[in-house]
């Protein structure tokens, strides 16, 4: 979020710049890694402070924990929680970004498992390997780990705005940013 809030920014000073924002203190960024979603949803309500929590929509049976937990959320005051429309963040990437940063082309969906797919052509490059599929889960679970986190910074930042427009048609970034803002001047 932080960096492709720089992306919208750029185009449009409205948008919060979540990194300047972060730097001056307005905002924390607490993530809590895919951990037991519901146990955050009124962890930080004793602080008494505007939150906005950003939920990967993932796959059922998690979507509804997920949406159960957005529900409680947002009976707080000053809080918001949205569940992504797509499976989740790394959806929202353009495949030239990933081109651009990797040299490998993927092709994906809204609810595609980007980091599997990414893992796995990166993977597939290299000679002499065992193949893929003979690899444990948790090896293939962790190379898809490190490819989350490598799509979450290395290919946003080769995200254009014309490739955002293309990933993200109705503007689901900007409504998230738009709504931090919102409680940030309440």
């Amino acid at each position: 979020m932080r960096r492709i809030s720089l992306l919208l920014h750029a185009d449009d000073e409205g948008l919060p710049n979540l990194v300047e924002m972060e730097q001056r203190g307005e905002l924390i960024f607490v993530p809590f890694g895919g951990g037991h979603v519901r146990a955050w949803s009124n962890r930080l309500a004793p602080l008494q402070r505007a939150e906005f929590h950003l939920y990967d929509h993932e796959l059922p049976p998690e979507t509804e924990l997920r949406r159960q937990a957005a529900e409680t959320v947002n009976r707080r005051s000053r809080c918001r929680a949205v569940l992504t429309n797509k499976r989740c963040l790394e959806n929202y990437l353009h495949p030239d970004a990933i081109l651009a940063a990797s040299n490998i082309r993927v092709a994906f969906d809204d609810f595609d498992c980007v980091a599997e797919i990414a893992a796995r052509k990166l993977y597939q490059q290299r000679l002499g390997e065992i193949p893929w599929q003979l690899q444990t889960r948790r090896t293939q679970s962790r190379m898809a780990n490190r490819a989350k986190r490598w799509h979450n910074t290395t290919v946003v930042e080769q995200m254009t705005r014309a490739m955002l427009r293309e990933s993200d048609p109705n503007d689901e970034i900007q409504s998230w940013l738009l709504a931090i803002n919102g409680l940030l001047a309440a």
